[in-house]
């Protein structure tokens, strides 16, 4: 006789369980959603709607933790947290809808919520290209055209060496190549429309004709991303998430190419002036939510959207190691999340050491960023990041592999 505690967070690995001891399909439908438990949180809930909540989801075998506050009726609107089971919610959704005080409302986002963190196929088709961000990790290079970026700043300045270096990207198995030629470190300045075009655009034109992987443009300003799409690029990768260019959802819109967007607090120029947060992870889904809103109003494709939670842009350290530990949390927003760790100053204030040596801080965070839900991870140094990325992929797919002994060397081979 023996017990286990399963460690499941999503509705396919809970089929899988039961299928695995060859429970009935139709008991697999029944009772999947009665096994996965989900601990939501609302916010700023109207008090009449929190004690219906509370005798619903009681009557349902949930529960509602409430504030103390409550019972005193001190204030109007309250935060309240829910624990039940994807079955229990289900029942709830539907009891909402008809209700008064602002239920139907909540019931919609409890019901959209749910549907967006168990979603897990995102493809990205367009042009001639076709990305599975659910079948393995994707790797985007950093190929940055500056004098001044934090890390490989002066290093690539030189069309030719630039351009070496991108093909030596490719050579160790990047799957998208980012373009940038504005440094966005903390405290960089603005340089004009016309330098960071002369830095990226001969570049993206030679690349483009050479290579079969995309590339992608990283600038907020439209002109570049318009003129850059037109010389080879078929990605944004704006910083802002549309914020500093008003015209940029157009741009995007009109070549009908996929747009990542970034949260940042603050400007490059000032966003490490000690920023704060009241709750991290709500002012930055909230950010996001209000970008993937604006970006719908120019009619960009939902399943061409990007969500990124801008690690190191207007974040301290404890923010940081904040996203990665709760990257899942993302999840509600319903779509593909890159995040970009490699080398960063958190990883340096952590191990203490420079941006040169931070190789396996960063292959550390990536891991651990892949397990919590990123679907794309931006880096600096592909050849070893790559066998980071293929090892937790393994373990997150539980892929099989057969070890074939020698005298000379061991070597693991992909069944």
């Amino acid at each position: 006789m023996n017990i286990q505690i399963l460690d499941i967070d999503n509705i396919s690995d809970v089929w899988e369980e039961m299928r695995k001891i060859r429970v009935d399909k139709d008991g697999i439908s029944i009772m999947a959603s009665k096994s996965l438990s989900l601990l939501i949180k609302l916010h700023e809930i109207n008090i009449k709607a929190v004690l219906i909540l509370k005798q619903e989801m009681l009557s349902l075998g949930g529960e509602v933790a409430l504030p103390k506050e409550v019972f005193n009726l001190s204030q109007k609107y309250f935060t309240v947290l829910l624990f039940g089971n994807l079955k229990i919610y289900q029942k709830l959704v539907s009891k909402l809808k008809e209700q008064y005080f602002d239920l139907p409302k909540i019931s919609q986002l409890i019901e959209e919520a749910i549907d967006n963190y168990q979603k897990e196929e995102f493809i990205l088709n367009w042009k001639n290209y076709r990305l599975s961000l659910s079948k393995k990790t994707h790797i985007m290079g950093v190929l940055n055209i500056t004098p001044d970026s934090f890390s490989d700043g002066d290093k690539f300045l030189d069309p030719e060496i630039a351009y070496e270096h991108a093909l030596k990207m490719i050579e160790d198995g990047v799957d998208i190549i980012d373009i940038g030629g504005r440094s966005t470190r903390p405290g960089s300045k603005e340089i004009s429309v016309q330098e960071e075009l002369n830095r990226v655009i001969p570049l993206i034109e030679k690349l483009s004709s050479k290579i079969s992987i995309p590339i992608s443009i990283d600038t907020y300003r439209a002109e570049v991303a318009q003129k850059a799409l037109a010389a080879g690029a078929s990605i944004v990768n704006d910083i802002s998430g549309l914020y500093f260019d008003s015209k940029m959802a157009k741009v995007v819109s009109e070549n009908q190419v996929p747009i990542i967007i970034m949260h940042i607090k603050g400007t490059p120029e000032n966003m490490q002036k000690d920023p704060k947060y009241h709750n991290l992870i709500l002012e930055i889904t909230d950010y996001l939510r209000k970008s993937i809103n604006k970006a719908k109003e120019f009619n960009i494709p939902e399943n061409k959207i990007i969500i990124d939670p801008g690690i190191g842009f207007g974040k301290t350290t404890s923010h940081n190691l904040e996203i990665i530990k709760k990257l899942k949390e993302f999840k509600i927003l319903g779509k593909p999340i890159l995040i970009g760790t490699s080398r960063k100053s958190f990883i340096g204030n952590i191990l203490d050491l420079p941006p040169e040596e931070r190789v396996e801080g960063s292959a550390a965070s990536v891991a651990i960023s892949i397990y919590n839900g990123a679907h794309i991870v931006r880096v600096h140094d592909i050849k070893e990041i790559k066998k980071t990325v293929r090892m937790v992929d393994a373990i997150k797919s539980g892929l099989k592999f057969e070890f074939c002994n020698s005298s000379a060397n061991h070597r693991g081979h992909r069944k």
